[in-house]
């Protein structure tokens, strides 16, 4: 008779916390250490003023963990946010198993699309500093062109510095957004 691995029975119970499932050095740590750094207020999200009635919302720090992680894989859409809510351990983890419906999700995003960019600005900072990314690749998309190398269609380190520094002399809350830990 031929013997197979048997798994654990779906209906056994066993003790465990959440925390023992996440790698120490899964990105969703880095996610969680970088939104608790951040200063909301500077970034542009204002805070949410809680009403007497009805349902509390979600804080703010919740849903930027969700599009943070949705960024890192690739999950744009509000639905597939709510559901990855519902089935990954990552994300249960990162929310303390706090699963709000895609509507909400959707709803901060259009709430808050100056911010966000803002965010995404100030993470990719955050990845460079704690050495998680170079920052040396730049990419393009696969649009096929044609082989023009004149002054205006090609990019060395000193044209990007140069673009950056006029980026944040138009906006200068792109300098300052989060206090390191």
């Amino acid at each position: 008779m031929m013997q197979y691995i048997q798994g654990i029975s779906r209906y056994q119970l066993h003790v465990a916390s959440l925390d023992d499932t996440i790698s120490q050095d899964n990105p969703v740590r880095f996610i969680d250490a970088f939104v608790n750094s951040i200063e909301l207020e500077r970034v542009g999200f204002q805070p949410k003023v809680l009403k007497s009635e009805g349902r509390p919302s979600f804080e703010t720090q919740l849903f930027l963990k969700i599009y943070l992680y949705g960024y890192l894989n690739g999950i744009r859409s509000s639905r597939k946010l709510e559901k990855e809510c519902l089935r990954n351990l990552e994300l249960q983890w990162l929310t303390e198993t706090l699963r709000p419906n895609y509507h909400s999700i959707a709803d901060f995003r259009k709430d808050n699309p100056k911010a966000l960019k803002q965010l995404f600005k100030l993470f990719v900072t955050f990845l460079k500093d704690a050495d998680l990314i170079a920052g040396e690749t730049i990419a393009i998309d696969g649009t096929k062109s044609r082989a023009h190398n004149g002054k205006k269609s090609n990019y060395n380190q000193k044209k990007i510095d140069k673009h950056k520094e006029y980026i944040e002399a138009k906006n200068p809350r792109l300098s300052n957004g989060f206090r390191p830990q």
